[in-house]
């Protein structure tokens, strides 16, 4: 797996992880989903529906960074169509998925911010 934990990785060492090596980890997996790096409560993956995206809501913010595709982008209410190169954001806990999507959509996954537990616990 090509998953890279930074907090375990001297930070002056480059880092890439490529499109290709994405595809290939979410080829191998059962969920259509690869985790890649991991820094705090920082994540980077590659998601890439096949038929529907089933997915729940996160306890973290996201942020979609639609590498190839198209379709519709469903976050509580509000529908926005996408395409390649667009950006979208959804907050923790909001339900949001996937619609109407090509065959060969798949976008970066990026998880940041603190788990909403954590956010009060630093607020007290």
């Amino acid at each position: 797996m090509v998953f890279v934990d930074l907090m375990n990785t001297a930070l002056e060492s480059p880092i890439k992880i490529s499109i290709a090596e994405a595809r290939d980890e979410v080829k191998r997996s059962a969920d259509q989903w690869a985790e890649l790096l991991k820094y705090g409560e920082a994540l980077v993956g590659l998601y890439a529906p096949k038929g529907e995206d089933t997915q729940t809501p996160h306890d973290q913010d996201e942020v979609y960074i639609v590498s190839r595709g198209s379709g519709k982008f469903r976050r509580g209410a509000e529908v926005v169509p996408f395409v390649t190169g667009d950006v979208l954001f959804v907050a923790a806990h909001v339900p949001h998925r996937f619609e109407h999507f090509s065959d060969d959509f798949e976008t970066w996954v990026v998880f940041f911010g603190p788990k909403p537990d954590e956010r009060h616990a630093t607020a007290a």
